[in-house]
């Protein structure tokens, strides 16, 4: 223990405030009234996020004890995800905001600095204690009496202000460290994307061919979507299913796979996939998005969400970098339709044209695709491994303070 520190619980250097109860009824396009929920907390970052408000009727009475209040924390009681159980965000102005019923305020007593507090439940201590709160399989909320027995170090006040300045200041050149980065990779994507459209536009001797002349297209057409007996849960009892989800950045990932039995895999012979084929989302909010299938580690098939392409007649690297141009993506957007799905039909992505060169200079093109398109990855993996330092960076000089 520090000279002149003490630990104090969190009940006793703070007080606790549930959030506000409404329902579906009081809730407006627009108002004056705006109330935050978890969404409204960066659970990376730990800061407000104000791109998505809700608002409730203008006449809606909200006591003065369920709006923010400067100096405050605003905190998550409840979530379906255990991962942004007790994310805290610092509240900085007085906005008269509400907060909602799944969320807390946290408001420190006299001598306790709020950005400090905001600190020390931002310290892997604190993470630590959450997550052994929430370790039971169904436990997705806190409990006020559990969270106001967590210790914490109090240094003296002016002590506290010292750290609160010496971490904005660390905490500010790591967050520069990380925009740069950030800056660097999409400038990177821009240009990707630049000379990809350069790359595809038509010129004397290419050719132009509906997609459906140029390649197979197979889907689960009028599908529905699995059962629980379809369901497995790994690769020894079936084989993957394919998903939105899977294709990341116009490359297959298979981090995180859905399994079928192999019963249901069987069943559709026709859109079994292999390397070489190329994905395609026709449903939902990623409609359009597409990846050439390679590295396929084990037998897959497609949900009913896409659609395969197969036994292209020109280069399939080049028709599948050729689907991800602007070009392409426009006319997907002419062809969607609902609001609450948006989809759109096999035939109508027949219909889309495609304009290719000879197969030696489509050869060409893709190889000079291939070249950018390492050099992105490339600055992609060294942005992961920065966010990560700059992430364990923050939390050995919080782990430093409050331990």
């Amino acid at each position: 223990m520090k000279e002149g520190w003490t630990y104090k619980k969190l009940g006793e250097v703070a007080v606790f405030s549930r959030g506000l109860t409404y329902s579906k009824h009081d809730e407006v396009n627009s108002s004056d009234n705006i109330v935050l929920r978890s969404n409204n907390i960066d659970l990376s970052t730990g800061k407000l996020d104000f791109s998505e408000l809700k608002y409730l009727k203008q006449e809606f009475q909200i006591p003065d004890e369920k709006r923010l209040k400067k100096g405050s924390l605003f905190i998550c009681m409840s979530n379906g995800s255990k991962a942004h159980l007790g994310k805290v965000a610092y509240i900085d102005e007085d906005y008269n905001y509400a907060f909602g019923g799944f969320m807390g305020q946290i408001s420190p007593l006299k001598d306790l600095d709020g950005k400090y507090l905001h600190y020390a439940l931002s310290s892997p201590q604190y993470k630590l204690y959450i997550k052994d709160l929430s370790a039971g399989a169904n436990i997705n909320n806190l409990k006020i009496k559990d969270l106001e027995l967590f210790e914490i170090p109090i240094a003296p006040y002016e002590e506290q202000q010292r750290i609160v300045s010496r971490l904005d200041a660390a905490f500010a050149h790591i967050d520069e460290l990380k925009a740069n980065a950030e800056k660097q990779l999409s400038e990177a994507r821009a240009l990707f994307l630049k000379s990809l459209a350069k790359a595809m536009e038509p010129k004397e001797g290419w050719e132009e061919k509906c997609l459906g002349k140029l390649c197979d297209i197979f889907g689960r057409i009028g599908f529905r979507g699995y059962t629980t007996k379809d369901l497995v849960s790994s690769a020894e009892e079936g084989a993957i299913s394919l998903s939105p989800s899977n294709i990341q950045d116009g490359k297959m990932d298979y981090t995180k796979c859905t399994y079928i039995s192999w019963y249901k895999y069987e069943e559709s012979p026709e859109i079994k996939i292999f390397n070489g084929d190329i994905l395609l989302v026709k449903t939902g909010s990623s409609y359009g998005k597409s990846a050439l299938v390679e590295d396929l580690p084990h037998e897959s098939t497609i949900n009913p969400q896409s659609v395969v392409l197969k036994n292209s007649r020109i280069n399939n690297k080049y028709l599948a970098y050729y689907l991800r141009t602007n070009s392409v993506l426009d006319e997907f957007e002419k062809f969607v339709s609902g609001t609450a799905i948006p989809t759109f039909s096999q035939a109508k992505l027949s219909t889309v044209i495609i304009s290719y060169p000879p197969l030696s200079e489509q050869q060409r093109i893709v190889e000079r695709l291939d070249s950018l398109s390492a050099h992105v990855r490339e600055l992609e993996e060294n942005l992961k491994k920065i966010i990560s330092e700059c992430d364990a960076l923050k939390q050995a000089l919080l782990r430093k303070v409050f331990e």
